[in-house]
């Protein structure tokens, strides 16, 4: 069911509610859920709802993802798919919402403009619950809770105080974050910005075995999704002027704020995303006094070859800090 371009899902029969009765909204543990999770989960709890989180990636997870998607797609939305799947059958509703854009001159990637309509088309009979995001600060975010909640049988009241609790702890949970990675770059060691989407770097089957390497070699993780976003979006303008992806510009743009805090760069990467191609070719060629090395993941990618790509990054990290010294 499409209203104002919020795909809402009805209940099939036989999971219909008694009055009383909570819901239960399956949220795939996928792309943004790395950016809102405390947002929504804080959100559906408000509301008395149960909230189901699909299980950490696995090799199995993202077969089925892969099975279910067009070669075409990304390995993120592989991934995303294979979540989907997942929470069929176990929850009322899915949270799968529709990204445009935070505000003029800022887009999302095109992939979160049509996530609810591919998994609507590959799951017709999926309870898609989803909202519109097109400028934050005109307050569609704000909008697209009211509706979910109008849907769900909830008072306006309740669904605008659950929504400010849903804001309010995800800026404490992203406060905490950022204070702990300050206090690692003030930290000893080899500390290494990993330039990634959050959904690729903090997914526990792709981007966790990276960290693990670096870490291994006694290396320090820094991440760029951890950094303040708006100073990042700033930042992003000594290397481009015209960029306007908006996840891309806080990724490239946390490369100039602590590339004198860090020691290297690994601009990591999914096959076959445009947006990320192009922006770390712009970066390759315009950041020139730090290391960088360029990882790109795909499904078939296996740790091996990474390990040792990671092993030599560190030596040129170490051999150069030695020389600098």
């Amino acid at each position: 069911m499409l209203e104002n371009g919020n795909t809402i899902g009805e209940p099939k029969d036989g999971i219909l509610k008694k009055q009383g009765e909570k819901m239960t909204i399956g949220i795939p543990r996928a792309l943004l859920y790395y950016r809102y999770q405390y947002l929504w989960k804080t959100f559906f709890t408000r509301l008395g709802c149960n909230v189901v989180i699909s299980a950490p990636t696995s090799q199995n997870m993202l077969a089925r993802g892969i099975a279910l998607s067009v070669g075409e797609c990304c390995l993120p939305v592989k991934i995303f798919m294979g979540h989907v799947a997942s929470l069929l059958g176990r929850c009322d509703y899915i949270l799968i919402p529709r990204f445009e854009t935070l505000g003029k001159g800022e887009e999302f990637c095109v992939r979160f403009w049509g996530l609810p309509d591919i998994v609507h088309n590959t799951f017709p009979d999926a309870p898609i619950l989803s909202y519109n995001l097109q400028d934050h600060k005109r307050g569609s975010e704000m909008q697209g809770f009211w509706q979910i909640g109008l849907r769900l049988g909830k008072s306006p009241a309740q669904t605008v105080a659950a929504y400010r609790r849903g804001v309010q702890e995800q800026l404490r949970q992203d406060c905490l974050v950022r204070e702990k990675q300050e206090l690692l770059l003030a930290a000893s060691g080899l500390k290494v910005l990993f330039a990634a989407q959050s959904y690729l770097i903090h997914d526990g089957y792709v981007g966790a075995p990276l960290i693990r390497m670096i870490e291994e070699q006694g290396g320090v993780p820094v991440f760029a999704d951890r950094c303040d976003p708006m100073t990042c979006r700033a930042s992003a303008k000594t290397l481009s002027q015209d960029l306007y992806w908006t996840v891309n510009k806080e990724i490239i743009g946390a490369i100039p704020l602590t590339k004198k805090e860090v020691d290297g760069v690994l601009l990591i990467t999914a096959f076959p995303c445009g947006t990320d191609s192009l922006v770390n070719e712009l970066v390759l060629r315009r950041v020139r006094d730090i290391p960088i090395a360029q990882i790109v993941l795909d499904e078939q990618q296996g740790e091996s070859g990474l390990q040792t790509r990671m092993e030599c990054f560190m030596d040129i990290l170490s051999e150069r800090r030695r020389s600098h010294a």
